[in-house]
């Protein structure tokens, strides 16, 4: 067996993905937006986040979302969120950190320096792993493409600062588009995409045929 590691993130048009759950969960740089995500969020996209998590049978985060996600799942395991606070509960999940934090939450373990080599181990071990959030940990994967797909949510919104999966000092990368759903009443659209394995190209408007054009 070798699964597919799926990085999801939620992102504004503008390429922020800081926070997007709540106004507590990431104020690094002063950032005053947290939660921005919940007043776009409709049936649409609710229903595609719910059926990745339902797919997944295991979970990486970097360790701030790991704390976010200790601290709320293990807590709703009634109620109307139950469903997904089970999936989380029961599978196993593994943190990104350079520290030895203590992870008290069913089925943790922390991963290895080495990252290519715990992604491999990851593969063989699970069919579908998915990496919720977790902007630096999803950075350096995309950087260093260990990633099989990049589900990107992209919201009708634009912030301005906040963190970014593609900083102006990331790497080149090209990306193919593997499928783009339809737009939610709200105007969220979920992009799927994989990696190519190829640098950039660069061409020159000038020598194009015209006639391709319009």
């Amino acid at each position: 067996m070798t699964g597919r590691i799926h990085i999801d993130l939620f992102t504004t048009l503008d390429g922020v993905a800081q926070a997007p759950g709540g106004p507590d969960e990431d104020t690094d740089g002063g950032f005053a937006f947290g939660g921005w995500q919940a007043p776009l969020i409709d049936d649409t996209d609710g229903a595609q986040i719910a059926e990745g998590i339902h797919a997944m049978d295991a979970l990486i985060l970097g360790r701030r979302t790991y704390d976010i996600f200790a601290g709320y799942w293990p807590h709703h395991l009634e109620g109307p969120d139950a469903d997904i606070a089970r999936k989380f509960d029961a599978i196993p999940k593994y943190v990104a950190s350079r520290g030895a934090p203590e992870l008290t939450w069913r089925d943790s373990h922390l991963l290895g320096r080495d990252l290519a080599a715990e992604m491999g181990v990851l593969r063989e071990r699970h069919r579908e792993i998915h990496v919720i959030g977790s902007i630096d940990f999803a950075r350096t994967l995309v950087a260093d493409g260990l990633f099989d797909q990049l589900n990107l949510w992209v919201y009708p919104i634009v912030l301005g600062p906040g963190k970014r999966l593609f900083t102006a000092d990331g790497p080149p990368l090209s990306l193919e588009l593997l499928s783009a759903a339809a737009p939610s009443r709200k105007g969220t659209v979920l992009l799927r995409y994989g990696p190519t394995g190829s640098a950039p190209a660069t061409g020159d408007m000038s020598r194009t045929d015209q006639s391709a054009i319009g």
